[in-house]
């Protein structure tokens, strides 16, 4: 979740007495207490209330070797072996001895092989490459053995630096000539390992540790704490993205609801940063720069542009680029509120059906001045859409990936009549049942909740407790995202002040405490929460999820909670509204598109292998390019909606006016306020633009859950639906 757990004051108390459950120490530095510290915390503090044993010190070496060398490219199996064989059952003791030597060993012997490869690339670089043989690369090297010895290594990097020389002599934006720009970015590589001084070198071997018990406990430094608060404060001056380092790139982890990136539309998770320039500047490369360095490039004063070259998260050739400009803005908790639109459209017989929806980027909550919350929020909008007499709503939780937990618990609350929302469990196995004390119900007819991989953690309460209930359908992606984690943050200076040191300088870990379990009692980890009804969508991959982390936490049960399913499930009708949407999904050209591309990116994740031949490289680019322009043609030609969309926020949710977004097909260029019931009299050239050779907005996903809500709605109503009036 986003939002920062705090502790009780039982629970430190706690901590506080398990981190001076140390035998007498002798002097240390700072950065040996902090080591101790972290080490004690993890055993005792963590979830798991895993022991570091010899066990955890297997996982934690390798887990450091990776860190280090993500891509298996740099050590040889020989080189992990020997480590394995000096450090694989020791290293858990060398931290609970505030011993730092293996942290230092290991990096020492990863700079030696990162400049004999370095010098090695650039023998590489100037003999001639052949780029027409039949050879082939692994596209990802995450998963395949280490190289067994230097001579392995060789052929390997050969075949590297070749895809990477016919990267850049494919790439329609060059920066600079292939072996000049190669051989830059590997100096800078060199550097930036050089660079690492002994504290940011502890940083990564304590990061290593609290990745060994999951992939949501870390260590943060000094910096690190101050940029995460600068992200919980959503006040940052930059584009809205949060990224992290993945074999040398930049790669989009996530989008900041409201921000520019997402605002944009551009950028997607998994896309990977190649470049960056500074307004109309030539690019940067930045592969294989420090992740901080990047961010720097990226940031910057409010109004003013930057550009992304980036690799797209679904090219199948990563020759592919494309150009991203966005204007930096100021990223506020106003730009993640909730909103709402009131969409008119026909169902099966022609006649007008007026549904809502209500787009959720985050669970929200004003902590300090209680004056904002998500739940008072929506209780506003859904009150206009009520005054509207919406005949069904929609919430969209697609790329809303956590936040407050209490205010998940509360907007459940809002749907349903008072009893059991999550249920949390504890390191020491007890379970706290959260519930909706209000008997009160916002909103009682057809609802559905529209998810995808990137729905994550409150999100997943929410919609596990609706589904849960048989209060909603659950419709979008396989399964939601699957963290079903807590962490805290603990300050690592309160602890390494009781054991003789302090310093402002020590960090914090962020720490993995407890686990969410729906009132059905299967738990939200690992396997998020599965739709009633799947549509196609390319981000629903098992690589964008809990489970492609490594030392994920497991799925469990606890006991089910008492809780009372509401009287009218949409599950009734589950069958039938399948089969509807199964038979629109058939016949909609968007999802064909979609569900080829799927086919085609699961292939090559399969294969994980790619030509280094430029025939064959060539020819695969150009048909990706026919195939895209081919698309546009029919998407304009094809007949468009017949939806109109009037945008409701919470500055106009009182005025009798509302904005129209969309006319049948066309996105609104003129912003024009008018009443909803006046729809079908309004202008087509009072709202959109005059531009017929742009695309429609296009959201299949967005329109096919509008058609299953109009099925449930048809479906609950029976025959009166046909009646259905759109006046307020």
């Amino acid at each position: 979740m986003k939002s920062t757990f705090r502790p009780s004051l039982a629970f430190t108390a706690a901590v506080l007495t398990c981190a001076l459950a140390v035998q007498p120490l002798q002097a240390k530095s700072d950065l040996e207490q902090v080591a101790v510290s972290v080490g004690r915390l993890l055993e005792e503090g963590h979830y798991t209330q895993q022991p570091l044993n010899d066990e955890v010190s297997k996982k934690f070496l390798r887990t450091y070797l990776e860190l280090l060398d993500f891509s298996h490219l740099f050590f040889t199996q020989k080189d992990v072996d020997a480590l394995y064989a000096k450090y694989g059952t020791s290293i858990d003791d060398d931290v609970l001895l505030g011993n730092l030597k293996p942290a230092f060993e290991i990096y020492e012997l990863y700079q030696k092989r990162v400049d004999d490869r370095v010098a090695k690339v650039k023998e590489l670089l100037n003999q001639p490459v052949d780029f027409k043989n039949d050879a082939t690369i692994e596209l990802s090297r995450q998963k395949v053995p280490w190289p067994k010895d230097e001579a392995e290594a060789d052929a390997i990097w050969r075949n590297r630096v070749a895809n990477e020389l016919l990267q850049e002599h494919l790439s329609e934006h060059p920066i600079e000539p292939g072996p000049q720009l190669i051989a830059r970015r590997y100096d800078r590589l060199m550097r930036n390992v050089h660079e690492e001084d002994k504290p940011e070198q502890v940083k990564l071997f304590l990061a290593a540790l609290a990745q060994t018990y999951d992939p949501h406990s870390e260590y943060l430094s000094k910096a690190d704490l101050k940029n995460f608060s600068i992200n919980m404060g959503l006040s940052l001056v930059g584009i809205g993205a949060m990224l992290r380092t993945e074999d040398g790139y930049a790669k989009i982890e996530s989008l900041v609801a409201g921000g520019p990136a997402q605002k944009h539309g551009g950028l997607k998770v998994g896309d990977r940063i190649t470049a960056v320039a500074q307004g109309a500047a030539e690019f940067a490369d930045v592969r294989d720069l420090r992740l901080d360095k990047v961010v720097e490039q990226i940031r910057g004063k409010k109004g003013t542009k930057v550009r992304l070259l980036v690799i797209p998260a679904d090219a199948p050739d990563p020759s592919k680029r494309k150009t991203i400009e966005l204007v930096r803005d100021e990223i506020k908790l106003k730009d993640q509120e909730a909103r709402a639109d009131i969409i008119i459209k026909k169902d099966a017989n022609g006649a007008p059906v007026k549904l809502g929806w209500i787009t959720l980027p985050s669970f929200y909550a004003d902590m300090d001045k209680h004056q904002k919350s998500t739940t008072k929020d929506v209780l506003a909008l859904l009150k206009r859409l009520k005054k509207e007499n919406v005949t069904g709503l929609i919430v969209d939780l697609r790329r809303n990936g956590g936040g407050s937990l209490e205010e998940a618990i509360a907007l459940t609350g809002l749907f349903l009549k008072s009893g059991p929302v999550v249920q949390t469990k504890g390191s020491n196995g007890n379970i706290v049942v959260s519930s909706d004390p209000d008997p009160g119900v916002a909103y009682g007819g057809p609802l559905v909740v529209l998810t995808s991989r990137q729905s994550a953690s409150a999100s997943e309460i929410f919609a596990a407790a609706l589904q849960d209930y048989g209060r909603a359908l659950v419709v979008g992606d396989k399964k939601t995202f699957g963290k079903g984690t807590v962490q805290t943050i603990l300050e690592i200076g309160r602890f390494t002040s009781l054991l003789g040191s302090s310093s402002q300088e020590d960090g914090a870990l962020k720490l993995t405490i407890q686990k969410f379990y729906r009132v059905a009692g299967g738990s939200t980890q690992l396997n998020g929460v599965a739709s009633d009804i799947v549509l196609p969508s390319l981000s629903d991959l098992p690589e964008f999820g809990e489970g492609a982390l490594k030392n994920a936490l497991p799925y469990d049960e606890v006991a089910k909670a008492k809780y009372t399913k509401w009287p009218e499930s949409p599950q009734v009708f589950l069958d039938e509204l399948k089969r509807r949407s199964e038979a629109r999904v058939k016949e909609n050209p968007e999802f064909h598109y979609v569900m080829e591309d799927m086919q085609r990116l699961r292939q090559k994740l399969d294969e994980n292998r790619i030509s280094l031949n430029e025939d064959v490289r060539r020819a695969e680019l150009a048909e990706d390019k026919l195939r895209k322009e081919a698309r546009s043609k029919d998407r304009l030609a094809r007949a468009a909606g017949d939806a109109h969309i009037y945008r409701v926020t919470l500055d106009t949710v009182d005025k009798p006016n509302l904005q129209l977004i969309m006319f049948p097909g066309k996105v609104a260029a003129v912003k024009k306020d008018v009443a909803p019931e006046a729809a079908d009299d309004a202008d087509e050239s009072d709202v959109i633009g005059d531009d017929a050779t742009k695309e429609p907005a296009l959201d299949p996903m967005r329109d096919e859950a509008l058609n299953i809500l109009g099925d449930l709605v048809s479906l609950t109503q029976g025959p009166k639906t046909a009646s259905a009036t759109t006046k307020p």
